[in-house]
């Protein structure tokens, strides 16, 4: 091969290198939870198989089912979730991650994937993780500490429904917690896709777990990408616990808050404004 050719050569592989580089997921991820480390070549084969026909070979959300899928599927490339123990704005956790991939989502097309393997799952997230720059570049925040819960009490209830009035949950879930408020037709994500508001009415799993721990982490940290803020700045822990204690008697579970609702309501029910314009409250701390 003459010089010039072999030049031209190396010049073309060169080429085509870097524009395979431009096209290609981040370089591989690590991810580490309990004993356990993930890899991401290892994960990109189970991505490919199970999770690709929905988010995509590149990670964004355009898989071959995702235009019949609502709500959309995660778009990776953004690097925002709604499930994390970190702070709003932060990259989740590798156990946050892991534990959305264990759990699924309730009201979604993503199933909990317990039939994978623990070491399974860490290589996804490991490979999910290689599709934005974002985790090369910037850590997790410290996990937020969820200090001990009180005993429910009426009082608690009476005042975390007096917040829930106040802070205008029920122009997004609704006065019963059906999810039917009325900004509920409007609410897009950050990719303005249209999104609906949890109906408490669905059962006893949240979109980001299922203990009263859980819902705590879901207001005080926020999901983000979607219209459900932060409160970590507005509510002080005693009064998140009074909301959490309220938000329990919304779903049509046999709780202790249920029960001591229902105790109190069948006596005093009539006390009540309704929650809504002008209404709510009552009874209250």
């Amino acid at each position: 091969m003459r010089p010039q050719t072999r030049w031209m050569s190396l010049v073309s592989a060169c080429g085509v290198a870097l524009l395979l580089g431009s096209v290609s997921p981040a370089p591989a991820q690590e991810t580490h939870v309990g004993n356990l480390t993930g890899h991401a070549p290892a994960g990109k084969q189970l991505y490919v198989r199970y999770c690709a026909g929905c988010h995509g070979d590149e990670g964004d959300a355009q898989g071959e089912n995702a235009q019949w899928i609502d709500p959309k599927p995660r778009d990776f490339t953004m690097a925002t979730f709604k499930c994390r123990s970190t702070p709003s704005g932060s990259l989740p956790t590798d156990d946050d991650l892991f534990n959305s991939v264990t759990r699924g989502f309730v009201t979604t097309n993503m199933p909990p994937w317990i039939a994978l393997t623990p070491q399974n799952r860490v290589d996804v997230v490991s490979y999910v993780k290689t599709f934005s720059a974002r985790w090369r570049t910037a850590q997790p925040r410290a996990p937020m500490t969820i200090p001990a819960e009180p005993a429910p009490t009426i009082q608690g209830i009476l005042h975390g429904r007096e917040l829930y009035q106040r802070m205008e949950c029920w122009k997004c879930h609704g006065g019963a917690g059906h999810g039917d408020g009325p900004s509920a037709k409007t609410l897009t994500d950050n990719k303005d896709d249209p999104i609906r508001p949890y109906d408490f009415q669905t059962g006893s799993r949240f979109m980001c777990g299922t203990t009263n721990q859980d819902l705590y982490r879901i207001f005080m940290t926020g999901l983000d990408g979607s219209p459900m803020p932060s409160f970590a700045d507005q509510l002080k822990p005693a009064e998140a616990w009074d909301l959490v204690h309220f938000l329990r008697t919304l779903q049509p579970l046999k709780t202790p808050e249920a029960a001591i609702w229902r105790s109190w309501f069948s006596t005093h029910g009539h006390e009540l404004k309704p929650i809504g314009p002008g209404g709510g409250g009552g009874g209250g701390r």
